[in-house]
This record gives C-alpha cells, structure tokens and sequence, in this order.
C-alpha cells in the first residue's frame, strides 16, 4: 500500500473518491474547487505565510511557496490590508482542479482519459491508481473523531480535513449519520480549526452552499 505524502490540496482531492464505487461521485465534488483553495490557505496559515486574526486574512512576506498551487493562491492575496476570506476561496475555484490533479497525475497517484459524461458531455475520467491509500487516508481522517483525540493534539492538516469533509457533505468520509452521531465532537473540531484560521472554515462553508444552489462544482 503506498503512503499518502502528499500536499494538502492533493489529499483533500483525493479525499473525495469513494473506494468501494471506483469513482468520484458527483455529490462529492460539488465545492471541490473551493476545497483545494481552502487546503492551500491552511497550508499557508500553518506555514506562517499569511494573517488571519480578525477573520480576514492578508499575506505575509517570506519565501513563495515550492509547490507551484500553493505559490498562486498565495500571491492572489492582499498585501496591504486585511480582506475577507470568501474571493479567496471562491472566486477561482473553477481553476483549482486541473493544476492539483496534474500534480497527482505526474506523481502517478492518478490517471486521466477522456470520456462522456451521459454520453454525451466530453468530460475527463480520473482514476485512483492506490484505492487502498485512499481507504487508509480516509480512516486517518475518521479517527480523529472515532478514537476520541483532543482536538488540541490534532495535527492541522488532519483537523482541516476532518473538518472541510463536514463543511462539504463528502459523503464517502462521513456520512449524514455519522454527521448526527458525532456532532459534538465535530462541532469541537471546528470550534478548534477556527481558532486557529479564523474565518476560513466559514467562508468555505458560505462558497459552498452558493456554489449548490445554482448547481455548481467542478469535474473530477
């Protein structure tokens, strides 16, 4: 089984495949572009790149990120004066997906053809090539709910990814029951994530739900 050591955007991409169907779901990829922007804001707020108190966010000065998606979320932001997360997250979403699912095509993580969406639609089809990593990295997800960790000791990337997979409806990581069954301690996820990037989990929440409502989202 390979070992997902990957960057955040491209476990979050990842994230959303549903192993036992083979595939990515179409009610798991709607988002999905906000997602990967999310991901990589997480990244650069762990990184020290950027300032989120007040709940806006505005760059920080310091050496451009090495991954190439990272480095332009990161130059999208403001210089100047602190703004609002949602452009940030929203407003290039339809952009995100190819350049992080290239990533993980050239790291052999995947596989894309050319298909039909109905039949009709020209679409690309992505393949998972290590299910099982997927699986794995999923359960990692689950447990920081299912294993009773303080969310204080969560590791931010594990705790964006439990937390945006709620924010999202990702189905195939959790489910609405496990959403109604675990809801205090995802709550206290979240309470824990905006504590540290205040502002960000709503904002990608807000993109979301705009983004369903006229049937948004992005291909796989």
């Amino acid at each position: 089984m390979t070992t997902l050591t990957k960057t955040l955007p491209q476990q979050l991409y990842l994230l959303c495949y549903t192993v036992d169907k083979g595939k990515f779901q179409l009610d798991n990829l709607q988002g999905r572009g906000q997602l990967l922007r999310a991901g990589a804001l997480t990244e650069l707020a762990r990184d020290g790149l950027l300032d989120a108190k007040g709940g806006k966010v505005i760059r920080v000065p310091g050496k451009t990120p090495d991954d190439s998606f990272a480095a332009s979320v990161w130059g999208d932001l403001p210089d100047s004066r602190p703004k609002g997360w949602l452009s940030f997250v929203h407003n290039k979403a339809h952009t995100a997906e190819t350049p992080v699912r290239d990533q993980l095509a050239a790291a052999g993580e995947v596989t894309v053809s050319r298909g039909r969406v109905m039949g009709l639609i020209p679409a690309d089809r992505v393949t998972v090539v290590h299910p099982d990593a997927v699986r794995a990295l999923q359960e990692r997800v689950r447990d920081t709910v299912l294993k009773g960790f303080a969310p204080m000791t969560i590791p931010l990337d594990e705790l964006a990814m439990a937390v945006f997979a709620v924010e999202l409806e990702v189905t195939c990581v959790w489910s609405r029951a496990d959403v109604r069954t675990h809801k205090q301690a995802l709550k206290e996820l979240a309470a824990r994530f905006d504590e540290l990037v205040p502002g960000l989990r709503k904002a990608l929440r807000d993109s979301y739900l705009s983004s369903r409502a006229v049937g948004g989202g992005w291909s796989a």
